[in-house]
């Protein structure tokens, strides 16, 4: 079996390896970013028309841009836009909407109504979802060494598919895990579920990710190797479950593979 390496030296052998989506493989924070403050405007424009007290729009912009992750500095790595799910995130904007309207059923429909509306203008703006540098050569040396990758994401199914397509990444995954699968992560049992459409156990392979979300998830799970990766966001996250953080694709490699330039950092030279 393969050796996953850092800087040269081995930090296990695995059979496949399991990959968050947005922040990791490509840098989402522009398209999040927008997305956020999309909702954000609409749902304040709607209150608004509500003719609802001053002071509760305020308190209600600063709630869902507190949730969100949104601020003037832009779009924070560890808010409900960047890790959850669109449905967990449609949720949260109805809880806080519930809170000022006092009326669940009308905030949650308001909501539901708002995430369609963006959904429908952002369908037109919002960029093809690019690949990190140096993410594709590492994608091509993992199927050379016949190791099997997956996507773990709280995406749907079908952007995930729309982002396999357009970076031509089809035969370089063996699976996929969606925020439409049971149980969506960051249960463990996503990441089982992978696994069993992988063939392998969680002790046979890597995830990685830039959330302890999951990170985290993938230590309840007993998955061998957990890795942070740090560069897709302006403001690199900060994370505490990883065994090791990724600062480049290209500081990844396994034993059969071309070594490339490092740059890496582990925890015990944190």
């Amino acid at each position: 079996m393969p050796k996953l390496t850092l800087k040269g030296e081995s930090i296990g052998v695995i059979k496949g390896v399991l990959f968050d989506k947005d922040g990791t493989l490509t840098n989402s924070e522009n398209n999040l970013r927008q997305l956020a403050s999309f909702r954000v405007n609409e749902t304040i424009s709607t209150c608004q028309k509500m003719e609802l007290e001053e002071q509760d729009i305020f308190i209600l912009n600063k709630s869902l841009c507190s949730a969100y992750g949104l601020s003037d500095e832009g779009l924070t790595s560890n808010g409900c836009v960047a890790i959850a799910s669109r449905q967990q995130n449609l949720f949260s904007t109805a809880t806080i909407l519930c809170v000022t309207l006092k009326d669940w059923a009308s905030s949650y429909e308001i909501a539901t109504t708002i995430f369609k509306k963006v959904d429908d203008i952002l369908l037109t703006k919002s960029k093809p979802k690019r690949l990190l540098p140096g993410a594709k050569d590492l994608l091509n040396r993992l199927r050379e060494a016949e190791l099997k990758c997956a996507i773990i994401s709280n995406d749907s199914e079908e952007g995930i598919d729309n982002f396999l397509k357009t970076n031509n990444l089809i035969d370089n995954f063996s699976g996929v895990w969606s925020a439409d699968h049971s149980p969506a992560k960051p249960d463990k049992g996503a990441v089982f579920g992978i696994c069993k459409q992988l063939g392998l156990q969680p002790q046979e392979c890597a995830l990685i990710g830039d959330a302890d979300s999951d990170l985290g998830m993938a230590h309840q799970a007993g998955v061998q190797i957990i890795l942070g990766y740090t560069a897709g966001w302006s403001t690199p996250p900060k994370l505490k479950f990883h065994q090791h953080l990724i600062h480049h694709w290209n500081d990844l490699t396994t034993d059969q593979s071309t070594r490339f330039s490092y740059n890496i950092q582990s925890n015990e030279h944190e």
